[in-house]
């Protein structure tokens, strides 16, 4: 465990040495998170973060925030902004997505801190949480919900061992490879590294 009275100090909230709500509240308004959704986040963080293994070091802590942060642009956004641009044209029919049925591509855009985007991750991670994602995607714009999504995300794709390396380019590459033709950042590689760096500053 890192030590959570240090970051309770960098936050300027109450040093008790107890990593509770009110400090993962702390800790992702310092990832960009607003002051309305801020406790709605820290009160599931507290919950989920233990039960998938994110608060066991520092090292997943940091790289899990810093990758929500990332994909949800300092959770600010809960829905992929949609153009639709040309990259979000070729999710429609897009079997590795899961999109088989017209108007999948908009019907499962990136929802949630992690975006969580396609049919059949939707399916997989309802089936999984016990909630009807696949029916009701817009579940996934509930901060709380989706956070709760995400983790069971990054547990299924084993994304703690390679945070556990300190592995950013695994972590990312886990989440968004990006386009493979696309020659510049192809998946937002440098601000992943800054909001990386961070985290791993104010955590550990």
């Amino acid at each position: 465990m890192f030590d959570v009275k240090k970051l309770q100090q960098r936050l300027g909230v109450t040093a008790d040495g107890a990593l509770g709500r009110g400090t993962l509240a702390a800790l992702f308004v310092k990832a960009g998170a607003s002051a309305t959704i801020a406790p709605e986040l820290g009160l599931a963080a507290n919950v989920h973060f233990r039960s998938y293994g994110i608060v066991e070091n520092g090292l997943r802590l940091a790289h899990f925030m810093a990758q929500c942060a990332h994909e949800s642009g300092g959770f600010r956004y809960n829905r992929e902004i949609w153009g639709p641009t040309a990259a979000q044209k070729k999710y429609e029919m897009n079997a590795a997505l899961g999109n088989d049925q017209p108007g999948d591509g908009l019907r499962y855009l990136g929802r949630g801190p992690g975006q969580l985007t396609g049919r059949a991750n939707y399916r997989l991670y309802g089936r999984k949480l016990g909630i009807d994602l696949e029916t009701n995607p817009e579940l996934l714009e509930i901060w709380s919900l989706g956070l709760l999504a995400f983790c069971a995300y990054w547990d299924n794709c084993s994304l703690n061992s390679w945070a556990d390396q300190d592995n950013l380019r695994a972590v990312s590459n886990g989440i968004n490879r990006g386009s493979p033709t696309s020659t510049k950042d192809p998946n937002g590689w440098a601000d992943r590294q800054d909001r990386y760096a961070k985290m791993k500053a104010l955590i550990l």
